[in-house]
């Protein structure tokens, strides 16, 4: 927390993360375990209960301006924490402001990008209940199938929390990687005033998804332009970064080792000619204008 502060940052989206199979303690479950995956998400929220009660974090609202505490909203990377969409409410509660319905191995909501598979009958009923109750959709871990049958049932708005541009990633020939996104699904996502948060993890930036390589700069910007091309402007793209613990320094693009060195994309625009507003715009504006804070 010390680093985030350091490089200036003042609101994020913590995240419950979820993983069916997983192994990982606190965060795996056994597939289709409904109370297990229900066990380790409310063991996520307790550790941000906890430093809102301690005071270094606060929960993000129109009316809670702390210049002090982060400023944070939870989104829950796979439902399966939510044991029936009638949960949801109690969630919502506690801080959840989005949700994506699967992480890479899917759930039992909906396929992931690994797994592929469509959206599952307790998806859809999620699908309705988040927009009864006004839960951003976060599309960034959903397998094509998902995405597409979430679109059609769903009008409401939505977001790749970090997710980066299929196009400049896979090379002729290549199997789909689902984990990116179409141009036809940047495009939607910008029509319904949705916000696309750029992935730093460099596997995710490089042509051709090579993983070892530090991308850089440059190649790092292309996604936020060939982003800003499709949706016809600069309002439409975030910081998403994925620079939550689980990537190490030298998976980054080159120079960016920290929270401060974001700075270097900043720089990186203006000498291609961004307005200081659209560069607030990516730091931080379009996902303060989108969430309403």
């Amino acid at each position: 927390m010390p680093s985030l502060r350091e490089g200036n940052v003042r609101q994020v989206l913590a995240t419950i993360f979820t993983e069916a199979g997983g192994t990982d303690a606190g965060v795996g479950y056994v597939a289709g375990n409904a109370e297990q995956a229900h066990a380790a998400g409310i063991a996520q929220l307790s550790v941000y209960d906890a430093w809102v009660r301690e005071g270094a974090w606060a929960r993000a609202s129109k009316h809670n301006a702390s210049q002090d505490a982060l400023r944070f909203r939870i989104l829950m990377e796979c439902a399966d924490p939510i044991r029936e969409p009638g949960e949801l409410a109690w969630w919502v509660e506690r801080g959840v402001a989005a949700i994506g319905l699967a992480w890479a191995r899917g759930s039992r909501y909906a396929g992931g990008n690994s797994t592929g598979g469509p959206l599952t009958a307790s998806g859809r009923e999620l699908v309705r209940e988040m927009d009864r109750l006004g839960v951003v959709h976060d599309v960034s871990h959903l397998s094509d199938e998902a995405l597409e049958q979430l679109l059609a049932c769903t009008d409401r708005l939505v977001i790749a929390s970090h997710s980066n541009c299929r196009s400049l990633i896979d090379k002729p020939g290549d199997t789909p990687r689902q984990r990116h996104l179409t141009d036809a699904s940047i495009r939607e996502i910008a029509r319904r005033d949705g916000v696309i948060g750029l992935n730093l993890f460099s596997m995710f930036l490089v042509p051709g998804g090579v993983d070892g390589a530090r991308a850089s700069i440059e190649q790092t910007l292309a996604h936020v332009e060939h982003i800003c091309m499709l949706a016809g402007s600069t309002k439409h793209v975030g910081l998403g970064s994925d620079m939550d613990g689980g990537l190490r320094g030298d998976q980054l693009p080159l120079g960016v080792n920290k929270p401060a060195d974001l700075r270097l994309l900043s720089d990186g625009l203006r000498a291609r000619g961004w307005a200081e507003n659209e560069v607030r715009g990516l730091m931080r504006g379009n996902w303060e204008r989108m969430f309403g804070a």
